[in-house]
């Protein structure tokens, strides 16, 4: 259906997906892809007082592994950078601010989403 030309259009709308779905259980969506030079983050939120940077991952089906597998060391890593970026960018001071980082996983068409799915890894 998606070839590599619209894999970015698929990503696109599973992220879409991930955020109604946020929005739906009372998160206020503040930013989608989030991106610097070296990172992205898919979705930027609050939930009540607490900063929420959410990692989505699809796949189609799950005969290569659940898709939230794949959010590994390095991955979790360049997240918790850019969730420093965005905070910084906006004035936001890390230390005083309830940060949290989930992760969806979208699986024949089922949202899973695991709240704190990571601690902060910190800049290294």
């Amino acid at each position: 259906m998606y070839k590599n030309n619209n894999k970015r259009a698929l990503g696109e709308e599973k992220e879409q997906l991930a955020a109604d779905y946020l929005s739906n259980i009372g998160y206020n969506i503040l930013e989608t892809n989030y991106r610097t030079r070296f990172e992205e983050i898919d979705i930027i939120a609050k939930d009540d007082e607490t900063y929420v940077f959410v990692e989505v991952k699809y796949r189609n089906n799950d005969i290569y592994g659940n898709p939230l597998e794949s959010i590994n060391y390095s991955k979790q890593r360049r997240i918790s950078m850019g969730a420093v970026s965005y905070l910084s960018k906006n004035k936001i001071c890390i230390e005083s601010t309830s940060i949290r980082f989930d992760a969806i996983g979208i699986t024949n068409g089922k949202i899973t989403h695991i709240k704190d799915a990571f601690e902060y890894m910190g800049i290294r």
